[in-house]
């Protein structure tokens, strides 16, 4: 067996008690733990997860969410719906929340580090592990540092996960947000539920039997229904274990565990070690989106924006555009004439197109009426996105993208991206993660003085004493 298979093998001696070690990382770690640059890095996600959720109250998904919350009968609870008057129990408002962040496909992306990585990027990791941290932070009454704590574990547990796995697990159709975010759900509400170490990888092996959630549903409401189900199966999975559930205590690396039966198997040299060593905050990183579309879209779009202003490119002008990257990027952006503003998300063509006409491409942009208008559609139609042998052979932990514009003129304006802005390499200061949000709380119509105090609050997450006081800010009652 070769070395690379080695690692790769399913239920070997070196990878006995996997879960446990998942579960003893999440059982020991203390706030302490955290490097200043991760605490940091951290109340810029959150800080941009609470946004996202308040804008996506306001998406068709959230008043069907709320539709499903009316039918279960609105038991009452101690854990705040973002952007609405609801207090559910902790699962419920998870579900809601994380269905809320992950709504329009704007909230922040792990990156990888391994080559074979599929598009540079598995998960979304806030969208499951900060609902779950946050409705048993409040239901429990904890303080600012213990819901950080239990947040950046469950980031840490997820991406950690999805970097082990083989790339199969994201290639053939698994969506690594609803099946990875799953555990980093239990981690997070196990972390604040206080379960011990036997009781946590109990909770882990009930949430890798809930893991579940399918690519081929990009697109449409059924993915941030994903992201919610992954919180709520997560915060479920640690209530039952603190029952007494009982369950395996290998459901990573058994030969029917999770690795094994969603990937086929899975690096033991990437996650054995790993937790916390170095922290995915600090190495390699996590992206924030400034567009909310699908994440490989940005290095592309990032690019487009600094041509557009350096050349002063007019829409009327373009003759065509080449966006070369490499073939595995198209198995994702699957919508090349798209026809409403989920399918907009994961469309090249158009997020290239919106650039070229409107110079921005924010909530408002991403709008059924907008993908429709006949000049958007025209320029979609002179938008070729295609295979680039140089983005190829860059290699999959990069999102590499060639761009070549075609003017009336006779001239080509060409450039060239492997990352967007608001990833490690070209990140977003608090300042402007702030300046986001308050865009997203504007467009959810939500009362600027109470979004301004939030964004005040979370600067300061780790000394707040209950964290009870900023959820009622992001109540309407």
């Amino acid at each position: 067996m070769s070395s690379s298979a080695a690692d790769r093998a399913i239920g070997s001696n070196n990878d006995l008690g996997l879960s446990q070690e998942v579960a003893n990382f999440v059982v020991g770690a203390a706030i302490s733990d955290l490097p200043a640059i991760v605490i940091e890095n951290g109340k810029k996600s959150i800080l941009d997860g609470l946004g996202l959720a308040l804008s996506g109250s306001v998406a068709q998904s959230g008043e069907y969410v709320r539709t499903h919350l009316a039918d279960i009968g609105h038991p009452e609870g101690a854990a705040t719906v973002i952007g609405s008057a609801l207090m559910m129990p902790p699962r419920f408002a998870a579900f809601a929340n994380g269905v809320g962040i992950h709504a329009d496909d704007y909230d922040d992306t792990q990156l990888a580090v391994a080559r074979d990585r599929v598009y540079g990027l598995l998960t979304h990791p806030t969208a499951p592990a900060l609902p779950a941290a946050l409705a048993l932070g409040e239901a429990h009454k904890s303080t600012g540092a213990e819901v950080m704590l239990a947040y950046h574990l469950g980031v840490e547990v997820e991406c950690k996960i999805a970097e082990a796995i083989n790339p199969r697990h994201y290639q053939t159709g698994f969506h690594a947000t609803a099946t990875c975010g799953t555990f980093a759900a239990a981690s997070a509400a196990g972390r604040l539920m206080g379960l011990n170490n036997e009781q946590m990888a109990r909770a882990l092996s009930i949430a890798g039997s809930q893991s579940a959630g399918l690519r081929e549903n990009f697109g449409t409401m059924t993915k941030p229904f994903h992201a919610g189900r992954s919180s709520e199966s997560g915060v479920v999975a640690a209530q039952f274990a603190s029952y007494g559930w009982t369950a395996t205590d290998k459901i990573l690396e058994a030969p029917r565990g999770f690795f094994s039966a969603a990937g086929g198997g899975y690096d033991a040299t990437a996650i054995h070690g790993k937790f916390g060593a170095p922290w995915t905050f600090e190495t390699p990183g996590v992206s924030i989106k400034p567009h909310p579309s699908g994440s490989l879209t940005h290095p592309g779009m990032t690019e487009m924006m600094r041509l557009i202003h350096e050349h002063d490119i007019k829409a009327e002008d373009v003759v065509s555009v080449r966006v070369g990257t490499n073939s595995n990027m198209p198995n994702a952006l699957i919508h090349h004439r798209p026809t409403n503003e989920l399918q907009a998300k994961f469309s090249m063509e158009f997020c290239m197109a919106i650039l070229l006409i409107e110079r921005r491409a924010g909530l408002p942009e991403f709008l059924d009426e907008t993908v429709l208008r006949p000049d958007v559609k025209a320029m979609i139609e002179k938008v070729d996105f295609c295979i680039d042998d140089r983005a190829e052979a860059a290699g999959y932990h990069l999102m590499t993208t060639y761009i070549d514009i075609k003017l009336k003129d006779g001239s080509t304006i060409s450039g060239m991206a492997d990352f967007g802005k608001g990833s490690p390499a070209n990140p977003m200061s608090y300042q402007e993660v702030s300046g986001k949000f308050l865009e997203n709380a504007e467009f959810a119509r939500w009362d600027m003085g109470k979004a301004g105090t939030v964004v005040d609050m979370v600067a300061d997450f780790e000394n707040l004493k209950s964290i009870e006081a900023l959820m009622s800010l992001l109540r309407t009652a």
